[in-house]
């Protein structure tokens, strides 16, 4: 089934917060620019890893990609740890050397203190290693804004998986049916659907560097703006 398709007009969500107790927000790609992570795993690394096993940069990034592409959707995935290991580089010293790309996306802080002045409750919930989640809030200083920061790493599974949600709503004790969920990963909206999350927004311009491209099955935003009422 086709996913997104910017061709379409978007399906909006006409925001009711009198029915929403409770915002998820993903990190990267939702708040967070993926620019950043794309420009890091299948440019900056590759060019690192050619340089230290004798490759092109071409076969480096031929290489990466699939190593990447054969684990995608587990925990191992996001692990700095694992990718260190498997690489021989220090992931998250190369990260540091580039964290001036790291960027937050236009208007969410603008949402995130909208979220604080309806008295939600507002976590923000990450399939990044831990590792990844320290870079990011010390550089965009976005930690104060959550009730909790949650990675899936300590959830134990994926949020690709439906069973996650089940396993966040025991930690975090949230009402479904009143709680909103965004994320740019089509595939986290629909675990999180299958799982029956109340409101699920799909962001539509995770990096700044691509087009939009809207979900045909979920609300979409470009900018967190459009909730902002």
């Amino acid at each position: 089934m086709k996913k997104q398709d910017e061709n379409k007009s978007p399906i909006r969500w006409e925001p009711k917060w009198e029915a929403v107790d409770t915002v998820l927000l993903d990190m990267d790609g939702t708040l967070l620019d993926k620019h950043f992570d794309d420009y890091f795993w299948e440019h900056y690394v590759p060019e690192i890893f050619a340089e230290q096993n004798d490759l092109t940069p071409l076969e480096a990034r031929k290489e990466l990609l699939a190593r990447y592409k054969s684990i995608e959707g587990t925990l191992a995935w996001t692990d700095l740890d694992y990718w260190s290991e498997k690489l021989g580089l220090d992931i998250p010293a190369l990260k540091l050397k580039i964290n001036h790309l790291i960027q937050v996306h236009p208007y969410v802080i603008d949402f995130l203190k909208y979220c604080r002045t309806l008295g939600k409750k507002v976590h923000l919930v990450t399939n990044a290693h831990s590792k990844t989640l320290d870079i990011k809030m010390r550089k965009t200083d976005l930690g104060g804004y959550f009730d909790r920061i949650i990675c899936s790493g300590e959830v134990g599974l994926p949020k690709e998986d439906p069973e996650f949600w089940e396993r966040l709503e025991s930690i975090l004790g949230f009402d479904k049916q009143k709680t909103l969920l965004a994320d740019d990963n089509d595939n986290v909206l629909q675990a999180a659907e299958t799982y029956g999350m109340g409101v699920l927004i799909f962001v539509a311009r995770p990096s700044s560097r691509d087009e939009i491209h809207y979900s045909v099955k979920f609300p979409s935003i470009v900018y967190f703006k459009e909730l902002i009422v």
